[in-house]
């Protein structure tokens, strides 16, 4: 159900709103994680490797799409908190269109360029064909992928954060017993993972979009879904725009990471897969109760509510820190434990566990560098996400890079880069959020 955030106490409804993403996104990360634990346990750590650096790269291309889903959510709790339905509508409408054909386009051009790309990830040659068949089949899914995050996302942007989590929740449990299926019963090695994840996420969208139809009168459009606003998609691609390119940034630097930790072998590399599933799921909630600050805000803005605004700032500033510290506590003591769930190979184990150690430490920083950018989001700022990302990223890469390849450090290089980059990220955003919040958005 829709749900009107101009009113209530603030706290609750961060909480309330935060919990179902939170859960959503554990739910998907689990059905990620689960591809990594059954390939490594049942394959070998070679096609482990290759699931791992594909990762990235699809992550890539999909938050193209996410871009305009985010972008367009913004303007879409905007409208929505203004009470602007007729506006709304064609928001929707013109969203649904233009992602639909984006997206289409963009498998093409993806599988085209995928063994390419992959040589320019120094991707080691006896991994490269398998490497290449897995990424070409999830390429065939961004079309469900789209579909689904831009539902998920308007329903979000109109208070819903409860519907887009069961067909999560679905998608994963069919997962995990596809790739079983496949996996196990076939023999169809790492393609049979990627079969499965395609297969769940094209349910997962069917599913969303019978219950969108049925269940939520705003998104009943009818023959409206045909109507394209040209200048509602300026508006739409000016913010989809910066959203995607800050998130692109974010995962072009994770991908220069991931080419300077393929030429450390292939146990560093699946060691890095099995970790990056990990520090996705302490990770994700950070980014989640920033995705519920964007919501409340971007309805307050529309309604003029600058007092709630201030509020809201200040209340998923203390969720996020509060969150950060217990992550820490967890990553760092089962470190070992969780690195279990994905290898048997002490080599892998062994490192990591050193890179767990030292990352667990620094998560309060992220925390912070989300809360503000859930900040600037909602207001609609989202040029300074977009430089402190670059910042971070930037960063990241150029303190890795030496560290590495001329140094000689193994992988916990990685951790000290991301302290680079997340304190670069606060030097650049601090400051402006400081001034934005006393002088200029959200001051009555």
């Amino acid at each position: 159900m829709t749900q009107d955030m101009t009113k209530g106490k603030i706290m609750p409804m961060l909480i309330r709103f935060t919990i179902p993403l939170v859960l959503g996104n554990l739910f998907q990360l689990t059905y990620n994680a689960v591809d990594s634990i059954i390939v490594g346990h049942f394959i070998g750590k070679e096609a482990l490797a290759a699931v791992g650096i594909c990762n990235p790269v699809t992550t890539l291309v999909i938050l193209f799409l996410n871009g305009l889903c985010m972008g367009a959510s913004i303007l879409i709790g905007t409208y929505y908190g203004a009470k602007d339905y007729d506006t709304l509508s064609r928001q929707i409408s013109t969203t649904m269109i233009s992602g639909s054909v984006f997206s289409v386009i963009l498998t093409i051009l993806s599988i085209g360029i995928a063994k390419s790309l992959l040589r320019l990830l120094q991707v080691d040659a006896s991994i490269l064909d398998m490497t290449t068949s897995y990424l070409r089949i999830i390429f065939v899914g961004l079309m469900f992928t789209f579909l689904y995050n831009f539902f998920s996302s308007t329903l979000r942007a109109l208070g819903d954060s409860n519907s887009p989590l069961y067909f999560l929740i679905i998608s994963a449990i069919l997962n995990v017993f596809g790739d079983l299926f496949f996996i196990i019963v076939l023999k169809a090695g790492s393609n049979g993972c990627a079969v499965s994840t395609v297969i769940s996420e094209a349910l997962c969208c069917i599913f969303c979009i019978i219950y969108v139809q049925k269940k939520v009168p705003l998104l009943q459009l009818g023959k409206k879904w045909l109507i394209f606003d040209r200048s509602l998609l300026k508006r739409t691609i000016a913010y989809g725009w910066a959203s995607a390119m800050q998130q692109a940034t974010v995962q072009l630097g994770k991908i220069g990471v991931q080419a300077i930790v393929n030429t450390m072998g292939v146990s560093v590399a699946a060691a890095f897969t099995a970790v990056n599933r990990i520090d996705d799921f302490a990770y994700t909630p950070e980014q989640n109760i920033a995705h519920a600050m964007t919501a409340l805000m971007a309805q307050n803005k529309g309604a003029k509510r600058n007092d709630r605004m201030r509020e809201g700032f200040r209340c998923g500033l203390v969720l996020e820190s509060i969150y950060g510290i217990l992550i820490f506590i967890v990553c760092f003591v089962f470190a070992r434990h969780l690195m279990m769930l994905f290898v048997k190979d002490e080599e892998v184990i062994g490192h990591g566990v050193t890179y767990l150690h030292l990352i667990s430490i620094m998560y309060i920083l992220p925390a912070i560098t989300n809360g503000l950018q859930g900040f600037f989001r909602g207001i609609g700022d989202l040029k300074i996400t977009l430089i402190s990302s670059f910042v971070n990223m930037g960063l990241r890469v150029l303190v890795a890079a030496p560290l590495v390849l001329v140094w000689g450090f193994g992988i916990e290089a990685l951790p000290f880069s991301y302290l680079a980059g997340w304190i670069g990220m606060l030097v650049a955003e601090l400051p402006l959020s400081i001034h934005t919040y006393r002088e200029s958005k959200i001051t009555g």
